[in-house]
């Protein structure tokens, strides 16, 4: 069955009602606050524990990384994007929902061949512009400092 572009943009239409933009915009910016207000929490427990200010540097995007990594193998990070939006995409969260989702979704190949050819496939790109970003900035930081 051969459809014409016209036909097939007509059906598009029908089949993806538009989203409600402005409702949109208030659930990223209460999920993403919420996700910050959940890493500011576990700032003010740490320090309660009289951790270092290192330490609880390091504890806390760990923690925030934990979480965002349990609920995507629970299968409940998709569902709260789907209502949140961009609001899930704050960066470390969001990186995370990344990295472990297709780690999940190529399980059943194996763990070379799935999990391992596959777990930075999203990720990886990012992983690659960070590093070859910074070391290109570090070597403009390191050339000014020469003069």
């Amino acid at each position: 069955m051969k459809i014409s572009k016209k036909e097939y943009s007509e059906l598009t239409k029908k089949a993806s009602k538009p989203s409600p933009k402005f409702k949109d915009f208030i659930f990223a910016y209460i999920i993403g606050g919420f996700i910050c207000v959940i890493g500011q929490l576990f700032k003010e427990l740490y320090i309660s524990l009289d951790l270092s200010e290192d330490v609880v540097s390091m504890l806390v995007p760990i923690s925030l990384i934990f979480i965002s990594a349990l609920l995507t193998g629970l299968d409940l990070f998709e569902k709260i994007a789907k209502h949140a939006g961009a609001g899930t995409l704050v960066p470390i969260t969001g990186f995370a929902n990344a990295v472990v989702s297709p780690a999940i979704e190529f399980k059943t190949e194996g763990w070379v061949l799935g999990l391992g050819a596959n777990i930075f496939k999203i990720a990886g790109p990012v992983i690659a512009y960070g590093t070859i970003a910074s070391v290109i900035y570090g070597l403009i930081y390191w050339v000014i400092g020469l003069f």
